[in-house]
């Protein structure tokens, strides 16, 4: 490395008060609340409007953080909405992409994407045929540790990356009723919490070209899964998630130079630590935003793209998103 590794800052940094664009929020549950609080404390973005299959709930939510409009989902498509936020269960997250996209709107849709690569890929094309943004809302690629750790790894710190390992679980009691357990709602592991680890295999070892998954079913849903994935150059990867279970949400990286090891939760990480041949030095996030206040970065990221003409994430683009989708379909369909 050129410099110490405990001041590095990501060479592509994203400026929390990117200029303002006026946001809707499509679904407004508990995801949005918090998108919601963290946009109107750490950002310059501005909340317009709220859209839900229940006006109630929508002018609720609206009240609670001062946004002027509140109504069905058609109110998102108003002239004074740049960009809507795509926050409910995930079956509606391509139609309401869709609709906003053929509005003229921006959209940062929440993972996943889609609930399949065949719908993402309609999303995408539909969005670069519009000329607007189509952003996932993969916000942990967004935050600073992962931004300063894609620098470690493009600057050779662990030679040639050879493996990855990553897993999440979040234990939901058997019999528990909701939106996980429910097919009707895009429920099971994989869709939900298992996507965080198959990002890190993805952003670790490149896009899968073959994967071999095993698992198990809750009812209707998958369960859990452990996968192996090949990547890009032949690297591998193992990954798991499970609902029947709390992981401690381990992730690293090991190379032919040394490892890097997410510290804290792979979800919500604190920093990393790098182990070479010369020892082990440690990153921390000092911007750290806790819990789901990093949910900023991605929204900050968005209007500085927009801001610049940029029509692709950079750090997560839609290539990133369908091939994610593609992952996640193979799985499915082992279990």
């Amino acid at each position: 490395m050129s410099a110490r590794l405990a001041d590095l800052l990501p060479d592509d940094d994203i400026r929390l008060d990117a200029p303002p664009l006026r946001w809707g929020i499509a679904g407004p549950g508990v995801i949005a609340a918090d998108f919601a609080t963290t946009l109107l404390a750490n950002t310059a973005q501005r909340l317009a409007a709220v859209g839900s299959r229940s006006p109630e709930r929508a002018a609720a939510f609206a009240a609670r953080f001062d946004a002027p409009v509140a109504g069905g989902y058609d109110v998102l498509t108003r002239d004074d909405v740049d960009v809507v936020y795509v926050a409910t269960v995930h079956p509606a997250h391509a139609p309401l992409a869709l609709a906003a996209i053929e509005a003229g709107k921006h959209v940062l849709v929440e993972k996943p994407f889609a609930t399949s690569a065949a719908e993402a890929q309609r999303v995408a094309d539909a969005a670069r045929a519009a000329g607007v943004l189509a952003m996932e809302a993969m916000w942990t690629r967004y935050v600073p540790t992962y931004r300063v750790l894609d620098r470690v790894l493009r600057d050779g710190a662990l030679g040639t990356v050879t493996t990855a390992v990553a897993s999440v679980g979040w234990g939901v009691p058997r019999g528990a009723a909701g939106r996980l357990t429910d097919p009707a709602t895009g429920g099971g592991v994989t869709l939900d919490m298992g996507v965080y680890p198959l990002w890190f295999a993805q952003f670790a070892t490149g896009r899968a070209t073959r994967i071999a998954a095993f698992g198990r079913r809750r009812g209707e849903v998958d369960e859990e899964f452990a996968a192996a994935i090949e990547g890009g150059g032949g690297r591998l990867a193992t990954v798991g998630s499970t609902m029947a279970a709390t992981t401690e949400g381990h992730a690293e990286i090991a190379g032919t130079e040394g490892r890097a090891v997410v510290a804290g939760h792979l979800v919500f990480p604190l920093g990393f630590d790098l182990t070479t041949r010369s020892g082990t030095e440690a990153w921390r996030d000092e911007r750290l935003l806790p819990g789901r206040g990093g949910l900023a970065w991605q929204a900050a990221a968005l209007a500085g793209y927009v801001a610049d003409g940029v029509h692709d994430s950079p750090l997560h683009p839609l290539a990133d998103t369908i091939a994610l989708a593609t992952a996640m379909d193979t799985i499915r369909a082992a279990i």
